[in-house]
């Protein structure tokens, strides 16, 4: 079977990895890959977003399965173009892409089914918007409506931060065209949660539960970021709260599917808020979660491929998915300056260096042509180098590691991130410690 995964970041290279994994892939590929995915894939020079160009590559190549890594081109209907040209596609079509692609949306369809979720209202003029500043108290949360690379939210703590944060988002088009909508939410207070969904139009079954950590700083700090770290199973999931999220979240979200005629073929990420009314949904995605998936498909034993084309084909209810009894942590390496501006072209040093079993996902890294005589960055050593590996992206790493206790999990993790280094490298320092009381309310 020939399978092409679309994407070039940390999560599609923990699905490539998983992937190569199974025994029945014959060739695998991945557009456009990084420099890690490239140790299991083959990659392919073609953008996550040339629709064209991934459609007639698949064509071309006689593609069984396409998946479909980030919400870009969901959300321009590539599962759409790629069906029309017979190739089956893990992710949901452009339809059901407005789930991630727009939050008023997503809220209409909470609020329309009865599913717990914030309060919201949502504005697409400025003035309005500025009156009605403080409308649901302090913190106020903004939320661009459209996608922007999880970074639309803001938390304004006062008025006049919420006014500044208005004039950026629709003034200064901070977001661009993302944010020509503002959905303003009840401020939630509680312990964030995330759950990995795989759905077919009939079958909803949750993935091992984790958790990520949104702000770049240590307890919760600084801006928005596409997600610092995380770790599975979540230390704050009950079977009493699984049960509970079964009942008033998952199985609503599927009926409602059904009802709205959204036949959605993919994974559902469901953000939560674990309050003390129960738990909320902060957010939708309509694809794995970007580092989530790196946590939770390290422990996955089930071969992802069969798990695929069960939804691809509606008989998801077939699978049984099997996980490892390990608990798993990630800690994302990223750019110095992130999530703001940042240089690339960072040498990165010691990736030969990490233990066996840990697993070193690229996020944004690329090959380099290395001066003549310097030592490989793979190896550390002198061997006649001809290429390395540099930064390309805010996030760049996602060190892995699995133990038998949450607390040999993150000890093993943060003792191989000490073995890397690049210019300029930033990270938090505590992914696994779980806060007592949370209140991100993040994208």
């Amino acid at each position: 079977m020939k399978v092409l995964v679309v994407g070039g970041g940390g999560r599609e290279h923990a699905i490539c990895w998983k992937l190569a994994q199974s025994p029945k892939i014959d060739e695998l590929y991945c557009a456009p890959g990084n420099a890690g995915i490239a140790a299991v894939a083959t990659c392919i020079a073609i953008g996550a977003e040339d629709v064209e160009g991934i459609c007639k590559f698949a064509e071309d190549e006689k593609i069984d399965l396409a998946v479909i890594g980030p919400e870009v081109p969901l959300a321009m209907g590539i599962t759409d173009a790629l069906e029309k040209k017979g190739v089956k596609v893990f992710g949901p079509n452009q339809k059901c892409s407005q789930l991630e692609a727009s939050k008023s949306f997503t809220k209409a369809f909470l609020a329309r089914h009865n599913i717990p979720t914030a309060g919201y209202k949502e504005f697409t003029d400025q003035d309005a918007l500025m009156d009605a500043v403080g409308i649901y108290g302090y913190p106020m949360v903004l939320k661009a409506d459209g996608l922007a690379a999880g970074k639309g939210v803001v938390i304004a703590e006062n008025e006049a931060d919420a006014k500044q944060a208005i004039e950026e988002m629709m003034g200064q088009k901070v977001f661009g065209a993302a944010a020509d909508k503002v959905v303003v939410e009840e401020f939630l207070t509680g312990v964030e949660a995330s759950m990995l969904c795989f759905v077919d139009e009939n079958t909803i079954v949750p993935m091992q539960s984790a958790q990520d950590y949104k702000r770049i700083f240590d307890e919760d700090k600084g801006p928005n970021t596409g997600g610092m770290g995380t770790y599975s199973p979540s230390l704050v999931f009950t079977p009493q709260l699984a049960q509970q999220i079964q009942e008033r979240i998952l199985e609503p979200t599927l009926r409602g599917f059904q009802e709205d005629g959204l036949d959605f073929k993919g994974v559902l990420f469901i953000g939560l808020m674990i309050t003390e009314d129960g738990p909320k949904v902060i957010e939708f995605n309509n694809r794995f979660g970007d580092p989530e998936t790196q946590s939770v498909l390290a422990r996955m034993e089930s071969d992802l491929l069969d798990v695929f084309l069960a939804v691809t084909e509606n008989r998801l209810s077939e699978i049984k998915l099997e996980w490892k009894e390990d608990r798993a942590v990630c800690v994302v390496l990223a750019s110095g300056g992130y999530p703001g501006s940042y240089e690339k072209g960072k040498l990165i040093k010691g990736l030969g260096d990490v233990d066996e079993g840990v697993i070193v996902f690229h996020a944004g890294t690329k090959f380099a042509e290395m001066p003549e005589g310097s030592k490989c960055a793979a190896c550390d050593d002198d061997c006649g180098l001809k290429q390395g590996v540099v930064t390309a992206g805010g996030r760049v790493l996602g060190v892995t590691a699995l133990g038998a206790t949450h607390e040999e999990a993150r000890a093993k993790a943060y003792d191989n991130v000490k073995r890397i280094s690049f210019e300029g490298m930033q990270y938090r320092r505590d992914i696994g410690i779980v806060n007592k009381r949370s209140s991100n309310n993040l994208q």
